[in-house]
């Protein structure tokens, strides 16, 4: 069977956009409601790219939920293994953008039907046909939906997929930091590609120096590191290579679901390069720069878009000069 599937597994939800730029949150007039959530955009980035793509996640049987599956569809995103509940509803995240250009985010996820995912909804042969699985830290606080990771890394594992995570850190779904950073190492180690900010590598690792964090990035199974600098641009680590792309002055509508292209980016880069698990330490600069360049070039597109899935190239676009 060819392995041309990315799995992802987390949350989907609705981002609610805001009306003005720019501003403080409570002098937002209107709210416009776009499909996200970092699992369902990182899959969407690599379905628009031309690759298969399978959520696993629950939503609520409600309007939103019905939403998120439409546009899930619509896009080519496999959603036979997306459940609907009626326990809890969809997930909702309201975004606001400040003078500065940073994100304040207000999340209604107490608790939302995807944090109650159980680690028994995850079978074996979603993996059967998967090329990587893709996770983020959102989704692991301690609710069901923690052990369905844990189940699913172990199925990824088992078929010999590559594992790939983004910490993609949200602090105001946290009450505890010191559990959200523990929890970030502790499952740091199970993945073979881990992507991390230059915002994020302080909180995780205790520096802002990407030569000294790589020590405590270089954890157990991962063989691959990416570092993204925003403006400064991206970089990528092995333990015996790397290679920097700088990013392309664009002018940036809205940067929702940027981090998340880059990832489902890469992914399909890599699987466009029949990179393998085994493969990953021996990867050369050349192929390095290639990934990083091919992930800076799909964001840079999407930034100029609102919202995120409906923001991504496809990959008659990326060919585009």
């Amino acid at each position: 069977m060819k392995k041309d599937t990315l799995v992802t597994i987390g949350e989907a939800l609705i981002d609610f956009m805001p009306d003005k730029r720019a501003c403080a949150f409570d002098e937002v007039t209107a709210f416009m409601p776009k499909v996200g959530g970092a699992p369902a955009n990182v899959c969407g980035a690599f379905v628009r790219l031309g690759g298969r793509g399978r959520l696993l996640t629950q939503l609520g049987d409600d309007p939103f939920g019905h939403k998120i599956l439409h546009a899930l569809s619509a896009c080519g995103i496999e959603t036979d293994c997306v459940r609907l509940t009626a326990k809890a509803n969809t997930a909702l995240a309201f975004v606001s953008s400040g003078e500065n250009g940073e994100r304040t985010f207000s999340f209604y996820r107490k608790p939302s039907a995807d944090m109650l995912y159980a680690p028994q909804d995850v079978l074996p042969a979603y993996f059967d046909d998967a090329y990587a699985l893709h996770f983020c830290s959102v989704s692991l606080g301690e609710f069901p939906m923690r052990e369905a990771h844990r189940a699913a890394i172990d199925f990824a594992r088992k078929a010999g997929c590559l594992v790939s995570f983004d910490p993609n850190l949200r602090f105001p779904l946290w009450d505890d930091l010191d559990a959200l950073r523990r929890t970030v190492l502790e499952f740091l180690p199970a993945a073979d590609i881990v992507k991390v900010s230059d915002e994020e590598l302080p909180f995780i690792t205790g520096t802002d120096d990407i030569g000294l964090a790589l020590d405590t990035l270089f954890a157990g199974h991962v063989q691959l590191v990416l570092y993204t600098c925003g403006k400064d641009g991206a970089s990528v680590y092995t333990r015996t290579a790397s290679a920097h792309a700088p990013a392309l002055p664009v002018p940036a509508l809205d940067t929702t679901g940027a981090g998340d292209g880059f990832a489902g980016a890469f992914l399909w880069k890599l699987y466009a390069h029949a990179v393998t698990r085994d493969a990953l330490p021996a990867l050369g600069e050349d192929t390095l720069c290639d990934c990083v360049r091919f992930a800076n070039a799909f964001c840079a597109r999407s930034v100029q878009k609102l919202g995120a899935i409906a923001s991504y190239p496809t990959a008659q676009e990326m060919a585009q000069n």
